[in-house]
């Protein structure tokens, strides 16, 4: 069988139903996605940050990373739980997303700072968005993207705490892309 397709469940978690279930699994789908993305995404900073606070930076995305990698496992898992098979792939990905690449090379710590902040935003809020659908649906994936955005909202924090001034006003306040934030922390 093809792992191009995903096949409609033909099971779920017992006090759900099938079609409950299979709209859960397609939110979470979603999720994957970004889960991965974000994971390769922190990633690439990870390898192409420079100059001031290297070290800190560099050491400090590596626990994020693997807390992202985790999160992705337990989407995957909880989609296989719920009787729909999860699609992974890079392909997948590509296809069904709709944002860019990420936009930021080899770069100093503020600019990578700065436009991980963006992608943070972009993440958390789909993740608000889908515990908002799922808690109508099925409490314990609710649970776990509320636990899920527990620990994006405390990464989204490290960050902005290198991004944020003695008055509270962080480096990248009004961008709304990766370019345009990496820009105003220079």
């Amino acid at each position: 069988m093809s792992n191009k397709k995903t096949p409609r469940a033909s099971f779920t978690v017992p006090g759900l139903s099938i079609e409950n279930g299979s709209k859960v699994a397609e939110i979470l789908q979603a999720r994957l996605h970004a889960l991965n993305d974000l994971q390769l995404t922190l990633k690439h900073a990870h390898w192409n940050v420079v100059g001031r606070d290297f070290i800190g930076v560099h050491e400090m995305l590596d626990p994020q990373i693997d807390l992202v990698r985790a999160m992705v496992d337990e989407t995957a898992e909880r989609m296989a739980t719920l009787g729909t098979p999860p699609n992974g792939l890079p392909g997948a990905l590509v296809k069904a997303r709709d944002w860019d690449d990420y936009s930021i090379g080899r770069a100093r710590t503020s600019e990578h700072l700065a436009a991980l902040d963006v992608v943070y935003t972009g993440v958390i809020s789909s993740h608000r968005q889908a515990i908002e659908a799922t808690g109508e649906l099925d409490p314990v994936t609710e649970d776990m993207l509320i636990g899920q955005s527990s620990k994006l909202e405390l990464f989204q924090w490290f960050m902005r705490a290198h991004l944020e001034d003695d008055d509270g006003v962080l480096s990248n306040t009004g961008a709304h892309t990766e370019t345009g934030a990496a820009k105003k922390s220079k």
